[in-house]
């Protein structure tokens, strides 16, 4: 077991991997994890968690009270707080903002069709978590009816957020999260996507322990299959050939 000396170099080396893997800028994201006795030890807040120090680390109660640490906690400290709560078996959370993943959060469209193996077969599928003001005590709520069968998630406009059990297994998630994003987006500019079949899918989930994700998965996919179809055009009810009166005689608008 980790003592509270390693977890917190831990805490410093993930968010220097993030940094440099250009998952987050500036003051973005946060990490943190469960201790032995329940208390939560957290990134501080404003700092870029690119260049942070081991005593920088703010230890908080189960509540998110900070009860050590000269900053102060990750204004998502509710958050965390409410996702160990929900999931004793979660032991580190991970929050950042990488490109792909946040461009697909900010267009409101979650990553949850059965396309990479890989993926299906490791963290199921990634569905998107309602919007909620960053910090606030309402982003909770927006994973309560999620958090019991995923352990990534989109975040409306707000990046992806990961549960791991430990820190290294958050942040590969957050690396799985954005290779999928990434490929998906690149395949999709080359042509149609195909996805896995239902029997490929319900093989990989059963393999990887998620099953009670198929329901979900099969539904999302159900649902971007009728939103791609495309109506035929009605007929005017006038003579193409004829001139556009609309638009002059050169037939532009």
């Amino acid at each position: 077991m980790s003592t509270p000396f390693q977890i917190r170099n831990e805490l410093v080396e993930y968010g220097r991997r993030l940094y440099e893997r250009n998952h987050i800028c500036a003051a973005e994201g946060n990490l943190s994890t469960r201790l032995p006795d329940g208390r939560i030890m957290i990134t501080p807040s404003g700092a870029c968690k690119g260049y942070m120090k081991a005593e920088e680390m703010i230890i908080c109660d189960g509540a998110g009270k900070k009860l050590q640490g000269a900053g102060k906690p990750s204004s998502e400290i509710k958050l965390h707080a409410a996702i160990y709560n929900w999931r004793p078996d979660i032991m580190a959370i991970c929050h950042a903002h990488p490109i792909y993943a946040t461009a697909y959060s900010t267009a409101r469209v979650p990553l949850m069709r059965p396309i990479l193996p890989e993926v299906v077969g490791t963290i199921g599928a990634v569905p998107l978590a309602h919007y909620g003001t960053p910090g606030s005590s309402d982003l909770p709520e927006t994973l309560a009816a999620l958090i019991d069968r995923y352990d990534t998630f989109l975040l409306e406009a707000h990046g992806v957020l990961s549960l791991g059990k430990s820190i290294a297994d958050a942040f590969n998630k957050i690396e799985t999260v954005e290779r999928f994003a990434a490929i998906l987006f690149i395949a999709e500019q080359i042509g149609p996507v195909k996805e896995l079949s239902a029997q490929e899918t319900e093989r990989l989930l059963r393999t990887c322990g998620r099953l009670n994700l198929k329901d979900d998965i099969i539904i999302s996919s159900a649902v971007k299959f009728e939103s791609a179809k495309v109506e035929p055009p009605k007929p005017s009810g006038r003579n193409k050939n004829a001139p556009d009166k609309e638009s002059g005689a050169a037939g532009y608008r």
